[in-house]
């Protein structure tokens, strides 16, 4: 059977939503064509061919794209099977029913896309395989070493930049799949709701050693927290960087997590890690709270000097901008992140980013957040808030327009930080000059150069 793979956009990364399902669906015989729109063309003439083409949607800002290119497919191939799959394929249900997907899998897919190419080339009279099922599957699957064969190169795609200016070529992969974890603002909790799954070690490193060939210089682990499973996680890196002792990498680790093994910090330094991810979402306590993050300012601060004490840059990301937020609130982040020596360590699109409500949200849970929401819109694919105080939505608008003008005109993250300390204060009523930006422990820091974004 002919198949098409879309990515619309992954963060930057040549897609593991592609590779890993192509691996299985090849296996099987069938024709594999992997598309990444965010850095080719759509291959028209492999779309009116396909039987099934199905839609990787691990994120919001994918899942957005992707419904806007289901109605040109469709032009292209009417009678073709259409599938989503993906993080965001159950949470965009209603959306992508109402576009006329035909098939949605969630959690673990690689199976459910077998099962339904065989079902379809009528190789297989799977009885789970119907027109509309909403699948989500945390089973444990045996993973196979993703089939990269067809993608973009590694150079097309987000570098790890260093402080004197070198870029290194960036691979990707996964060594787990969902989190132990229940953040309410998290969309990964509706889906595998505190379940984890462990991808083999030697189909990762199998996968990272195919990536070297090509030209990978440094690896991002993508799993939504490195540190679920150290039992895992450690040994894995033991054997990366007795394999590949000049490969460096970064991953993502909750605070709670790393200060929790803090004694595993030296391990990860000495086998090449170099930037450590997290979602600290907030210094507020109680947005901290409401998010059930399960660590405070305090604990954050602490995380960041122990990883600083062995040479890995922390980089926050944060949500700003919630039904909690004040101005108080948002110029002390933009205080703490300057005293903190931390302005070259946050992307500024980290300091615009405005709380995403998806269907499943345990944000729905709290009754305020009930109550100030409006009906489920399935274009934006959240439910809409508007802040009590209009003020802050101005300021967040005003804010996200600063990030894209800066990102347009390539302006350093100092001066944007500086553009946007300069809006909130006068947004705020308050007048209060950049001090000068501290020359601190952090210095220069490691960044991948495709912004996070949701």
């Amino acid at each position: 059977m002919k198949i098409v793979l879309i990515s619309t956009y992954e963060l930057g990364r040549q897609p593991f939503g592609l590779a890993s399902p192509a691996a299985w669906l090849r296996k099987r015989a069938h024709h594999v064509t992997c598309l990444d729109l965010s850095r080719e063309e759509l291959a028209e003439q492999a779309v009116r061919e396909a039987g099934l083409i199905a839609f990787y949607v691990p994120m919001h800002t994918a899942t957005r794209l992707t419904l806007e290119l289901i109605e040109p497919i469709r032009r292209l191939n009417p009678s073709t099977h259409l599938c989503a799959y993906g993080l965001y394929a159950p949470l965009a249900a209603e959306s992508f029913q109402a576009a006329g997907v035909n098939s949605l899998f969630g959690g673990e897919f690689e199976q459910a896309l077998v099962d339904l190419a065989e079902h379809l080339s009528g190789l297989s009279a799977s009885p789970h395989v119907h027109p509309l099922d909403s699948n989500i599957s945390v089973a444990r699957l045996r993973f196979q070493t993703p089939d990269r064969s067809g993608l973009p190169a590694l150079h097309n795609y987000a570098h790890l930049i260093l402080p004197g200016g070198e870029h290194r070529t960036v691979g990707y992969t996964e060594a787990s799949r969902g989190c132990k974890h229940v953040c309410r603002h998290c969309p990964i909790v509706p889906v595998y709701n505190g379940v984890f799954r462990i991808i083999d070690r030697d189909v990762v490193l199998s996968d990272i050693r195919q990536q070297v060939a090509a030209g990978a210089q440094h690896i991002t682990f993508g799993d939504p927290d490195f540190f679920n499973g150290v039992g895992h996680a450690i040994p894995l890196v033991e054997a990366l960087h007795q394999e590949f002792p000049r490969l460096t990498y970064d991953v993502t680790i909750k605070v709670e997590h790393l200060l929790k093994n803090e004694a595993l910090l030296p391990t990860l330094q000495r086998t090449g890690c170099v930037l450590i991810i997290s979602a600290v979402e907030s210094l507020d306590p109680l947005t901290l709270n409401k998010l059930q993050k399960n660590h405070t300012r305090e604990d954050f601060v602490r995380a960041l000097a122990k990883c600083r004490q062995f040479n890995i840059a922390l980089q926050p990301t944060f949500v700003p901008f919630t039904p909690w937020a004040t101005f108080e609130h948002y110029l002390d982040l933009l205080h703490q992140v300057r005293r903190l020596d931390l302005i070259d360590a946050v992307a500024p699109i980290q300091l615009a980013i405005r709380l995403l409500i998806p269907p499943g949200s345990r944000l729905l849970d709290l009754p305020e957040v009930r109550q100030q929401v409006g009906p489920f819109d399935a274009k934006l694919l959240v439910y809409p808030w508007e802040h009590k105080d209009p003020g802050v939505d101005r300021l967040a608008d005003q804010i996200q327009e600063i990030v894209a003008q800066g990102e347009k005109r390539k302006l350093s993250r100092a001066k944007v930080f500086e553009q946007i300390w300069q809006a909130a204060h006068q947004a705020a009523g308050r007048f209060v000059d950049l001090p000068q930006v501290p020359i601190g422990a952090a210095g220069g820091v490691p960044y991948l150069n495709e912004p996070w974004y949701c």
